[in-house]
């Protein structure tokens, strides 16, 4: 009875998980579920302490960081810093340069403060600046989340299944960078043609009237994260979370005395049902990969280092985040391929990341996106999201991992 119990209990709590987050609850109604799921897969005892000690060491620093960074967005918004940015886009009037424009602050926004930033704070900013041109909101907005996933390629940071996935790397945030910038310059290249071509009726309509001036860009938020970014990479010794933490402070403190953030905001912004959500994740996927679906999953990942063994893990890494979520596949399948090295691992990512941008449930950034566009006032095309993703995707992933054989053979 208790394999079954070991087998089923991870499994309803997962999907209790996921279908949480595709309703997207109130804040606190999400914590109790987290707490409920967790607490239901701690009484079966498929987790003992060491296990539960290592998922505290792999699991808190993510957690840590991902609330330091959305407050640091957070207080760059406060500040104005993406109203500043909105009022660059729309003031030329042309849909192709606005696209462009769009495009690169996505792309910065994600690589920066992380595919959250991007999908909650510049969709909105997006929207209205094409709503201020006359524009159709359409290209503008998916690209959002278009590069929310893409865009997330190139640093550790940018995405919490990077950060996940760094304990079994042992890379640090430049060797990551280094690895994985030709494949994510690739990847935005393919996205953007893709987007050109889908969206070239909507991007060739008439300019329209040049806006006034655009509104000037605050730069103490811009010296903070240029900062923090630096100590990214430069302090591998310290973890990205204590780097993160004291932009956060640094920020939450100027906005306390300008007035432009309370300490409601900030502790808000830092959506601690969100990390509640994300700590129990960690501990259901733990007790599933300690089980049956843990054993079946290892039969399938291949065991060599070669082009076709790294194709065949991006595919698992896609086909799996479209099942159960990118987060649950990174915890289950970058474990299984640690053995086979830091390529492999990479390998992975590129699947899980790109691969979760084809379905609405393969990324919760998708659903957070969906969510900001109808609070918005918008419409979040299903057929753009899914048509868009079938024809990016599935050439984003097999070129990336063949240019990333070929680039860590090189360097």
């Amino acid at each position: 009875m208790a394999p079954v119990l070991n087998l089923v209990v991870p499994l309803l709590a997962l999907a209790v998980l996921l279908g949480a987050a595709y309703m997207h609850l109130r804040p606190r109604t999400e914590a109790l579920v987290a707490v409920a799921a967790g607490a239901a897969v701690l009484a079966t005892g498929s987790l003992g302490r060491t296990d539960l000690n290592r998922e505290r060491d792999h699991l808190l620093p993510v957690v840590l960081f991902l609330i330091a960074i959305l407050v640091v967005a957070e207080c760059c918004r406060a500040a104005g810093l993406f109203a500043a940015i909105g009022s660059r886009l729309a003031a030329g009037g042309r849909p192709r340069l606005m696209f462009a424009a769009t495009f690169a602050v996505a792309a910065a926004t994600t690589v920066v403060l992380s595919l959250d930033a991007t999908v909650v704070l510049v969709t909105p900013v997006v929207m209205a600046s094409a709503a201020a041109s006359a524009l159709s909101p359409r290209p503008f907005q998916l690209i959002c989340v278009r590069l929310a996933n893409s865009a997330s390629l190139l640093l550790p940071v940018a995405n919490l299944t990077n950060l996940l996935a760094m304990p079994d790397l042992d890379l640090s945030i430049g060797r990551f960078a280094l690895l994985m910038a030709p494949v994510w310059l690739l990847v935005l290249g393919v996205e953007y043609v893709v987007h050109r071509i889908w969206f070239r009726d909507e991007l060739a309509a008439s300019p329209r009237a040049a806006r006034g001036a655009p509104l000037p860009l605050p730069r103490f938020p811009l010296v903070v994260v240029a900062v923090m970014l630096g100590g990214f990479a430069a302090g591998s010794w310290v973890g990205p979370a204590w780097v993160a933490g004291g932009a956060a402070l640094v920020l939450v403190l100027r906005g306390l005395l300008t007035g432009d953030v309370t300490v409601g905001q900030a502790v808000r912004a830092g959506q601690p049902g969100f990390a509640l959500f994300v700590l129990s994740l960690g501990l259901v996927v733990a007790a599933l990969g300690e089980g049956v679906f843990g054993d079946a999953l290892a039969h399938v990942v291949p065991n060599d280092h070669g082009l076709v063994a790294l194709l065949g893990v991006a595919a698992v890494g896609a086909v799996l985040a479209n099942l159960v979520n990118n987060l649950p596949a990174t915890l289950l399948l970058v474990p299984l391929v640690a053995g086979l090295g830091p390529v492999a691992v990479l390998a992975t990512l590129i699947g899980i990341n790109l691969g979760s941008s084809m379905t609405w449930a393969g990324s919760l950034a998708n659903l957070l996106w969906r969510r900001t566009v109808r609070a918005e006032g918008g419409v979040a095309d299903s057929r753009d999201f899914h048509l868009v993703g079938l024809l990016a995707t599935p050439v984003s992933i097999v070129a990336g991992v063949v240019v990333l054989h070929l680039w860590s053979q090189l360097v």
